[in-house]
């Protein structure tokens, strides 16, 4: 097939990524450079008032740490249960799979006014821990970002568990033999073989629980409420209740930036390490 024909066949998914994401990008960024919310007053002012005032870097900070307990939650959780898949007969592996995937035929609504229902005074949570006396009154669950945290780990875990173990179901299970025949622990063999190994998965399941957690309004609002500012709600509050535009369309670049930040660096450190394995 020649050149020609290649590009071609690409021109029509070219064209496709250019009307539905660039352009609307462009526009983003073109909106952003005007100080008025009528948008007719041409310059600098809305990059000023967002980057000049320190609330706005706390937004920034907040939301990011927010990603990063979620991932981190995540890979303490889900790492663990792409374990227990490993070691699962083919018959029991073929359940998990629908358990793993069945919380996504769900809509987010769904599962985070569930969470509601969990997170409650009088909720299952807190009654559990009641009963098992390890409190003495209700926690605090909702609009708290431990709340969130906990919510936003269940709802993510499959974007995590599934690269997770589509990487791990490839691995030769003569290496951890090799490795037991060879005097090593299985502490020992699950961090220099089964951990090194499954890094390109671990990668992509904390770059998926990333992006999607930072981004997540409709749990961001739901389970944190007004008194949690990310920078989801500072973009819903701005566009749809104040009506600057401008203001909204800086701080969704920000967002984007930020996010583009953290998940190119997290790309880097997997490359990195798979180059490090291969070499």
């Amino acid at each position: 097939m020649t050149k020609a024909a290649e590009w071609q066949l690409a021109l029509p998914l070219a064209l496709c990524f250019v009307s539905l994401f660039l352009a609307p990008l462009l526009l983003l960024i073109g909106v952003s450079f005007f100080d008025d919310d009528k948008i007719t007053q041409p310059g600098f002012g809305q990059w000023v008032k967002f980057f000049g005032d320190p609330f706005s870097y706390k937004v920034i900070v907040d939301t990011l740490l927010l990603g990063v307990k979620t991932v981190c939650a995540t890979v303490l959780l889900g790492y663990p249960l792409a374990l227990v898949y490993l070691d699962a007969p083919p018959r029991l592996q073929k359940v998990l799979i629908f358990i793993i995937v069945m919380p996504l035929l769900l809509s987010v609504v769904v599962r985070t006014f569930a969470w509601i229902v969990m997170l409650g005074r009088d909720g299952v949570i807190n009654q559990l821990l009641l009963s098992l006396g390890i409190i003495s009154e209700p926690l605090r669950l909702l609009q708290t970002e431990l709340g969130l945290v906990i919510s936003l780990t269940q709802i993510e875990m499959p974007l995590m568990l599934l690269p997770l173990i589509s990487v791990m179901s490839r691995l030769d299970p003569n290496l951890r033999d090799a490795s037991a025949a060879l005097g090593a622990s299985r502490w020992r063999t699950l961090f220099t073989v089964i951990v090194p190994l499954s890094m390109p998965g671990l990668v992509a399941g904390c770059l998926l629980v990333f992006a999607s957690s930072t981004t997540a309004f409709i749990s961001q609002t739901v389970i944190g409420g007004v008194r949690l500012i990310y920078l989801p709600l500072l973009i819903w509050q701005q566009s749809l209740v104040v009506f600057n535009w401008p203001f909204a369309a800086v701080a969704s670049i920000a967002l984007l930036v930020s996010v583009l930040t953290v998940v190119s660096a997290l790309s880097w450190l997997g490359r990195r390490s798979s180059g490090h394995l291969q070499g």
